[in-house]
C-alpha cells in the first residue's frame, strides 16, 4: 500500500424525511444567503422543490434561485451562477439533484470566489484555493459527488468534458433520502448502479499491490450493486435495496476505496468525450466503454482481472487458465449490464465511427499515454473505441 492522505469532512443525515432538516443544516455550517441550484422539472413534479422552499422559509434564510442543470452540466450555466452569486452576495449553495446538480454547484463554488475564468481549475491552469461552501440534497444515486472533492463540467465552447478536484469542493454535508429516488425511471437507476460500479473498478484496477482492504471494501461495494440493482429495478419503491444503493454510491467516490493506490480512470476519460460530444448519458457510456476496456487490457495485465473474476462473480478459479477465469469474469459483468438495460455498443447510444480520431485526439491532448493499469497509447484508444461500435 502507497503513502496517501485523506480528508473526508462531510456531515451526512440519511434516512426517510432527511430532506426536512436542511435549513438547520445550512445554519449549523454558517450559510446565511443562499443560491438554491437544481436541474429541471423533477424536484417540482414530486414535491421535493416545495418541501425545501419551505424549510427556507420557516427558518427565514433568504435565497437565490438557478435551476435548468443538464446531465454533463454546462460551462455556461456556471457562469450564469458565479454571476448571480457575486451580486446577490450568496455564501452558501444548496444542490438539489443528482451529480450533474452537485457538480455544477461545486464549479460555482470555486469560481464565486475567483477572479479569473473558472475553467482554469479544470484545465489546469489554477488550483482551488478557497470556494464557498456546499450542502447537497441528493436525488439519485450515481456519481457520488455528494461526498467527493470531485466535479465535472463540459467546456461547451471545446465540446469537451473535463473534471478537477480539490477537498475545498467537499460538501459541508449531504442528505441522503433514498425515498427521494424511489420516481427515477428503470434506465436511469440502471445508468446510476453503473457509474457506481465504474468509480470502484477504475480504483479496483490498480498494479498497487499489497492493498488487500481496499480490495475488498471495492468487493464489497461492487457485489452490493450486483445484488441490489435488479431488486430495484424489478420493484422502483424497494425501500431497503435503494438505501443501499445510495450508500455504496456515495462510498464508491469519496475515495474511502481508493486510498493508497495508484488507480486508472482511462475508461472515465473515454467516456467522457462520449459525453461532450453526444451527450451520452454518462453511466451508459460507460456501460459500453468499460467491458470493451476490459477485454483490451486482458492480455496486457491479466492479474487483476482474474481477481475480479473470481472474487466479484464467483468464477471458479482456472489456475491453469487464468486467461479463461478473467474472461468469464468479463462476460459476466456484460450479462449483468445487459440485464438491467444498459447498452453494449456505441450505436445503441447514437455514437458512430466518424468521430473516433476526433475523440481520441481531444482525450490525450498533449499526452502520450491514457490510463495506469495499462498505459494506452493513441493507437490503443481508437481501438477500444472500434471495439465498441
Amino acid at each position: 500500500m502507497d503513502n496517501f492522505t485523506f480528508y473526508a469532512p462531510t456531515y451526512f443525515d440519511f434516512g426517510r424525511g432527511a430532506e426536512l432538516h436542511t435549513a438547520e443544516l445550512i445554519q449549523k455550517f454558517g450559510g446565511s444567503r443562499v443560491l438554491l441550484h437544481y436541474g429541471g422539472g423533477s424536484i417540482k413534479k414530486s414535491g421535493l422543490y416545495d418541501r425545501i422552499v419551505a424549510v427556507l422559509d420557516g427558518a427565514g434564510i433568504p435565497f437565490v434561485e438557478l435551476g435548468g442543470v443538464k446531465p454533463n452540466p454546462r460551462s455556461g450555466l456556471v457562469r450564469q451562477g458565479i454571476e448571480l452569486c457575486k451580486r446577490e452576495k450568496i455564501d452558501f449553495i444548496l444542490a438539489v439533484g443528482g451529480g450533474s446538480t452537485i457538480d455544477s454547484s461545486k464549479a460555482i463554488a470555486a469560481g464565486s470566489l475567483y477572479d479569473g475564468d473558472f475553467m482554469d481549475f479544470y484545465r489546469g491552469k489554477a488550483v482551488v484555493e478557497k470556494a464557498l461552501p456546499i450542502g447537497t440534497v441528493l436525488t439519485i444515486a450515481a456519481a457520488g459527488s455528494e461526498g467527493s472533492p470531485n466535479t465535472v463540467i463540459t467546456d461547451e465552447e471545446n465540446q469537451v468534458k473535463k473534471g478537477m478536484k480539490s477537498d475545498y469542493l467537499r460538501p459541508r454535508f449531504s442528505v441522503l433520502n433514498p425515498e427521494l429516488t424511489c420516481t427515477l425511471p428503470p434506465y436511469q437507476t440502471a445508468a446510476g448502479a453503473t457509474d457506481i460500479m465504474a468509480h470502484i473498478c477504475e480504483r479496483y484496477f490498480s498494479n498497487t499491490e499489497e492493498s488487500e482492504i481496499t480490495d475488498r471494501l471495492c468487493e464489497a461495494v461492487l457485489k452490493t450493486i450486483i445484488c441490489e440493482a435488479p431488486r430495484v429495478i424489478e420493484d422502483p419503491g424497494n425501500y431497503e435495496a435503494r438505501a443501499n444503493i445510495m450508500w455504496a454510491g456515495m462510498l464508491a467516490h469519496n475515495n474511502v476505496c481508493g486510498v493508497g493506490r495508484e488507480q486508472d480512470w482511462a475508461s472515465h476519460h473515454i467516456e467522457h468525450e462520449l459525453s461532450a460530444l453526444y451527450d451520452v448519458t454518462h453511466g451508459a457510456g460507460l456501460a459500453v466503454v468499460m467491458p470493451k476496456w476490459m477485454r483490451y487490457v486482458l492480455d496486457k495485465n491479466p492479474d487483476k482481472l482474474v481477481l475480479f473474476a473470481a472474487r466479484v462473480w464467483d468464477i471458479p478459479m482456472d489456475e491453469e487458465r487464468p486467461r479463461e477465469t478473467a474472461l468469464k469474469g468479463i462476460e459476466a459483468f456484460e450479462a449483468f449490464l445487459k440485464s438491467i438495460g444498459m447498452p453494449s455498443t456505441l450505436g445503441e447510444v447514437g455514437v458512430g465511427r466518424e468521430d473516433i480520431e476526433k475523440m481520441t485526439d481531444k482525450l490525450l491532448g498533449k499526452k502520450k499515454t491514457e490510463g495506469k493499469y495499462v498505459e494506452l497509447e493513441r493507437e490503443d484508444v481508437i481501438r477500444i473505441y472500434e471495439s465498441c461500435l
